[in-house]
């Protein structure tokens, strides 16, 4: 187990430190901040520095905001880069003049460390400042610190003993800005008329401070009818006992709610553009014992099988995955769901023909299955790493 709040101190700087001396280790704190601000590193004090890495597994990547900081972490590395490109025009003039022995430098200025797979923005951003990619699962990691001892608790009602009543349980906090995927898939359920389930909307959406009618304005073009549809709908839409739609990343809640519910309906951070970028969002139904549907991006539920668990398409449509386009996408999860809606008391038939993969799910997660692929997939990271150490002597 890692603590996640130790992993930049206690796991990735000593590898760095040990393995590529004067290399800088660059991310932003506290955790959940990624304004230009909020950048510290590490480095080397006795030794000449000669590259740097930057930290970018928290968040995913979202160029309209993020391009300042990315342009402060070059801004503040100047001094490495002009030092490569001072060698890279001796090593032209030598090269010019004849010299075959050029200068030995580093093969490139410049790395990032992302929890975004098989990325065009991840591309973007390498190709615009020349960085290297490197990519591990931050947020698997995240999940089993956050969510370690709730199977030694007595707080989730054991699945054998459940009674389903609910098709699905819906939380959603941030629902505007990068978030706006989530109005998408909250119209269709106001609209196909699957409001009788647990479902969470704020009507001013904490993060963006904007309220909802004004927060959907952006999708009128897509869909004519959304501001009627929620205008239709009261507003704010709480969980019993809650107020203010409190955050809930790092622990689990709503058990009376998942007990009675088919399967959890995971709006995941992201679920636009081609990426793969799950986080903690999609670890709560595995860890609560529950069948999931993910709104996220084309193919996410494969992308969780390769970590090992398995998902539900024994028991109903999971092609959705393998939709391209991204408003289509949830349309299709709706359609899903009406389905399943529709099923009456065949909810509770379906559920127990789910347990065999909740029960799997839940001990992979719990008994060390997905840690294990975990640590293995950042020992490999971390010695796929590459830099020209050259620079490792005393300053």
């Amino acid at each position: 187990m890692i603590r996640i709040d130790e992993i930049y101190d206690n796991t990735i700087w000593p590898w760095i430190k040990k393995n590529h001396p004067g290399v800088r280790l660059w991310w932003c704190e506290p955790f959940g901040r990624t304004d230009p601000d909020s950048l510290v590193n590490y480095g080397s004090n006795d030794l000449v520095e000669h590259n740097y890495t930057l930290l970018w597994d928290q968040e995913p990547i979202h160029l309209g905001i993020h391009l300042p900081t990315f342009e402060q972490v070059v801004a503040n590395n100047q001094d490495l880069h002009k030092i490569v490109d001072q060698r890279n025009r001796l090593n032209q003039l030598a090269v010019d003049s004849g010299y075959n022995k050029p200068l030995k430098t580093d093969r490139h200025i410049g790395a990032i460390i992302t929890s975004e797979r098989d990325s065009d923005t991840v591309d973007t951003v390498c190709k615009k400042f020349g960085w290297q990619h490197y990519y591990y699962f931050f947020h698997g990691w995240a999940a089993l610190d956050w969510y370690r001892g709730y199977n030694r608790t007595f707080l989730i009602k054991p699945w054998q003993e459940r009674v389903i009543t609910k098709t699905f349980l819906a939380p959603n906090r941030i629902v505007a800005g990068e978030r706006q995927h989530r109005l998408e898939m909250l119209y269709w359920i106001f609209k196909l008329g699957m409001t009788n389930n647990h479902i969470s909307c704020p009507d001013i959406c904490p993060a963006e401070n904007i309220a909802i009618l004004d927060a959907v304005q952006p999708l009128k073009n897509k869909y004519p009818d959304i501001e009627t549809v929620f205008a239709k709908q009261p507003l704010p839409m709480n969980f019993a006992g809650e107020t203010d739609h409190p955050m809930h990343s790092c622990w689990l809640s709503l058990f009376d709610q998942s007990a009675e519910s088919l399967l959890y309906l995971v709006t995941e951070t992201v679920a636009t553009g081609r990426r793969h970028h799950l986080t903690e969002k999609t670890f709560k139904p595995i860890a609560l014992g529950m069948p999931f549907v993910i709104v996220g991006t084309q193919g996410s539920l494969r992308y969780l099988r390769s970590y090992g668990f398995k998902t539900f398409g024994s028991l109903w449509d999971e092609s959705y995955d393998d939709e391209p386009d991204d408003s289509k996408r949830i349309e299709k999860i709706a359609n899903t769901l009406k389905l399943l809606e529709n099923l009456e008391e065949d909810k509770q038939i379906i559920f127990e023909s789910a347990q065999d993969i909740i029960e799997y799910n839940w001990n992979h997660f719990y008994n060390g299955g997905f840690e294990a692929i975990l640590w293995k997939e950042l020992q490999e990271m971390l010695n796929d790493i590459e830099f020209d150490s050259r620079s490792n002597s005393p300053r």
